[in-house]
């Protein structure tokens, strides 16, 4: 038999319930916000005290209002801080089932591919997703079992809100650790996000890539392209997190054929370079933006990875074999070309300080790139690589652009081995590379 103080708890709830089930949108509105402001950060036996054991009670009305109303938007924001009070509270796995059993997850992904859906709704949507993950590896199996990491993908490429898009980068963290079932998905998404328009997607995406890599241990074919491509932005903070994932990168398998692209961008392909050509030709207003060409960009970009800021961790480790097997495929020579490329004052300084750490650490550099420069030049490189750029005229950067610089084959006479990579042949595209700019090159001082 219950008590008196029991009964008139009980009669409080059913009171309060019916209240509920007779209000309108405006009401409900209000009653929402009265309960977020009494019970935010209230515990699971808080909340059951406050609702006289039947706090489910109110959640199932909760989760059928957000099924029945979420395409609409009304009162979303409200609605689901309302359900994070249940979710998030200390010992809520009760309120947490009774959520997932009515297809809560699916609602929630649901509202982020809704267009009419404002951000800060489907911020809290991805807030609520952290909580479900954080809840343990079955949850965090869940989401993943329904599609949740496209929808999460798709969420953080196209979102215009920078806090909304940091919330889905600690969601997707969390989706990679304690996840052996799934993490090669989540894996598998982050590399996907690289190719996306959003720069702060793509940051964001680099460093939790950073994260993946490390607890997963194998890499996957496409990371090499994809993160070289990146180096295209004109975005420093995303050229700066892809250069560090590069640095990671060369202790997995992968190296070699990260070696090779970053070499190999260092001469832009004869198609890319024709582009540029061509658009000057018919239209001289492209003049100003050929700073920004991705090509050039990546070109410097793919300098500065390779070179001395990258010194620690990927060039001089223990040993310099890194830096040797660059020398294998003829990274002097292209560094040379690169700093010949008059089109891209960045390019020049950044292959001008890589190609100085390469003089400094191997003798056998500066064997071959004195005589090549010529006395004069070599000088002005010596006394200030990162200026040289301002201070070389036409026929020098001619020069350094049609340099026939072979190190790799002195390096095979003087008995360093080299077995680890098979290298294709790149002559006729360096050739075309180095007639164009000393094309340009002659027709400007003409």
């Amino acid at each position: 038999m219950t008590s008196v103080k029991e009964q008139a708890a009980i009669s409080r709830l059913l009171s309060f319930l019916q209240e509920w089930d007779n209000a309108g949108k405006v009401a409900r509105s209000h009653i929402l916000n009265t309960f977020i402001e009494t019970n935010q950060g209230k515990t699971a036996p808080e909340l059951e005290q406050e609702f006289s054991q039947g706090a489910s009670l109110f959640l199932v009305r909760l989760t059928s209002w957000l099924r029945l109303t979420y395409m609409t938007g009304w009162c979303l924001d409200k609605l689901l801080k309302s359900i994070g009070i249940f979710l998030s509270a200390v010992s809520s796995n009760r309120y947490l089932i009774e959520f997932l059993e009515v297809g809560g997850i699916l609602t929630l992904l649901e509202i982020l591919g809704l267009e009419k859906i404002k951000e800060e709704d489907k911020k809290e949507s991805i807030r609520l997703l952290q909580v479900i993950a954080n809840s343990g590896r079955k949850y965090k199996e869940l989401i993943c079992e329904s599609y949740g990491v496209r929808s999460i993908a798709e969420f953080l490429a196209k979102s215009k809100s920078e806090e909304s898009q940091e919330e889905v980068q600690i969601l997707l963290d969390s989706l990679v650790h304690g996840n052996p079932k799934y993490q090669n998905q989540v894996y598998k998404g982050l590399i996907a996000l690289l190719s996306c328009a959003s720069p702060k997607a793509q940051q964001l995406s680099l460093q939790t890539l950073r994260t993946a890599q490390s607890i997963i241990g194998t890499t996957h074919p496409s990371i090499v392209d994809c993160v070289l491509k990146v180096l295209r932005t004109m975005h420093l903070e995303v050229q700066y997190e892809a250069i560090e994932l590069i640095k990671d990168l060369v202790s997995y398998d992968v190296c070699q054929a990260l070696l090779k692209g970053l070499v190999a961008l260092l001469i832009p392909s004869v198609k890319e370079t024709s582009k540029l050509q061509h658009k000057i030709l018919n239209d001289p207003a492209v003049l100003q933006l050929t700073a920004n060409l991705p090509v050039f960009l990546q070109q410097a970009a793919a300098a500065k990875a390779i070179g001395p800021n990258s010194r620690p961790r990927v060039l001089a480790r223990s040993n310099t074999s890194i830096a040797e097997e660059m020398l294998h495929l003829r990274v002097v020579h292209s560094l040379m070309a690169a700093m010949g490329n008059t089109d891209h004052s960045n390019s020049q300084r950044q292959a001008s300080l890589t190609l100085e750490y390469f003089v400094q650490i191997f003798p056998v550099v500066e064997e071959h790139v004195r005589p090549s420069m010529g006395e004069e030049l070599y000088a002005l490189f010596r006394s200030n690589a990162g200026d040289l750029y301002m201070k070389i005229d036409s026929i020098q950067a001619d020069i350094l652009a049609a340099n026939k610089v072979n190190v790799s084959k002195a390096l095979s006479t003087s008995g360093i081995s080299y077995n680890s990579m098979n290298l294709g042949p790149r002559d006729e595209n360096q050739l075309t590379y180095t007639t164009y700019f000393q094309k340009e090159n002659s027709e400007g001082k003409e």
